[in-house]
C-alpha cells in the first residue's frame, strides 16, 4: 500500500518518502503528527495528498490567538425555523485534520484540540460524540518564530506519537520543484485515491496484529530507561513513549511487507517519535544541545538483540 502512495506522488512531492512513510505509519497506528518546518516546505502539500490518496476526507484549520474551543469542536446553534438547537459540528468531525501553527492558538483551545486526540471523542453541551476512525491529526508548528505564540507543554506534546522535522529540499530536488511549480498545483487538484477509507482501516487492523518477541520489548525498554539516566536529560521518556515506539514499529514493519518487528524498525522510528518527549537540562539547551544527538547515542550504546 505504501509502493502505490509513493508512486502516485512522486511527481508532486520531492524528496518526501521518508515523511511520507511516517505519516502512513502513524495513520496505521492511530496516532498523530507534529511536524516542525519553516513556510513554505510542503507540510500542507504532503497532508492534502496523503489525505487525497487514501480516499479520506480533510479539514484545515489556521490557528490563530483569538481562535476558540468550539472554532474546531463545533457547538448547538439555534434553529429560527425549528425553534430548536441543532448541533454545527466543527472541523475537528473529519478523517485528516490539519492544523497549521498550532502554536498559535491559546493554551485553552490547544488543551481541547489535543483532548479530543487523546480521547478520539468530543462532549459539547454534556453529549460526547465520537469521531469516526480512521482520524489523525497533521499539526505544524514554525521553529523561528516567538513572538504571538504559546509553546507546548511537555504533557501535550506527549499526546503527538511522532514529531517530523521538514527541512528544505537538496539543490536538485529545489531545482526540480521550480521547473515543476506550475505542475505540481494542478497534478496535486486532480489526484484520485488509490486506497479506500476500508483499506486503511483494514490495514490498521492488521497492522496492529504484527508480531513483537519478548526481546523487542526488552530491547525498547533498555533505550527508554536510558533516556531516564541521561545525564544531559532534564526528563526522560514516559511509558507512553515506549507504547508509542511498540505500536509504530509494528505499523513500519507492516508497511516492508513483514509481520513481525525486528530491531531495525525501533531504530527507523526511534528519533521522529522520542525527539519531541526528551527534555534537555537547562545549561545543555543553552549550548545547543539537541535530544536527537542523544537518541543517536542511546541507540549506539544499547545492545541490540541477536536472532
Amino acid at each position: 500500500m505504501l509502493r502505490r502512495i509513493l508512486d502516485a506522488s512522486s511527481n508532486i512531492l520531492v524528496e518526501k518518502e521518508q515523511e511520507i512513510k511516517l505519516i502512513v505509519a502513524s495513520l496505521l497506528a492511530r496516532g498523530h503528527v507534529l511536524i516542525e518546518g519553516v513556510p513554505g516546505v510542503a507540510k500542507t502539500l504532503t497532508a492534502k495528498v496523503i489525505s487525497r490518496l487514501t480516499g479520506l476526507d480533510f479539514k484545515r484549520v489556521q490557528m490563530t490567538p483569538d481562535l476558540l474551543p468550539s472554532d474546531i469542536i463545533g457547538g448547538y446553534v439555534y434553529d429560527q425555523r425549528t425553534g430548536a438547537f441543532t448541533l454545527k459540528k466543527g472541523p475537528i468531525f473529519t478523517n485528516i485534520l490539519f492544523v497549521d501553527e498550532l502554536n498559535r492558538a491559546s493554551p485553552r483551545t490547544q488543551s481541547a484540540l489535543l483532548e479530543a486526540m487523546q480521547e478520539r471523542q468530543v462532549t459539547i453541551e454534556g453529549n460526547t460524540y465520537v469521531l469516526e476512525e480512521p482520524f489523525m491529526v497533521i499539526a505544524t508548528q514554525n521553529p523561528i518564530e516567538t513572538e504571538g505564540i504559546f509553546p507546548l507543554p511537555e504533557s501535550q506534546l506527549d499526546r503527538f506519537l511522532v514529531k517530523i522535522e521538514s527541512s528544505y529540499p537538496s539543490t536538485k530536488g529545489f531545482i526540480d520543484i521550480m521547473k515543476r511549480a506550475d505542475f505540481i498545483e494542478e497534478a496535486s487538484r486532480e489526484l484520485k485515491p488509490v486506497l479506500s477509507k476500508e483499506e486503511i482501516l483494514r490495514a490498521s487492523k492488521e497492522a496492529s496484529e504484527v508480531v513483537v518477541d519478548d526481546s523487542i520489548y526488552q530491547y525498547i525498554a533498555r533505550i527508554i530507561e536510558e533516556t531516564r539516566m541521561h545525564k544531559l536529560l532534564r526528563l526522560g521518556a514516559s511509558p507512553r513513549a515506549g507504547i508509542a515506539i511498540i505500536r509504530l514499529s509494528k505499523a513500519w514493519a507492516y508497511l516492508d511487507g513483514r509481520k513481525y518487528v525486528i530491531p531495525d524498525d525501533v531504530k527507523a522510528i526511534a528519533i521522529p517519535a522520542l525527539r519531541h518527549r526528551l527534555i534537555l537540562k537547562p545549561e545543555y539547551e543553552i549550548e545547543g544541545g539537541d535530544p536527537v544527538a542523544i537518541v543517536k547515542e542511546i541507540l549506539g550504546r544499547v545492545e541490540v538483540p541477536r536472532p
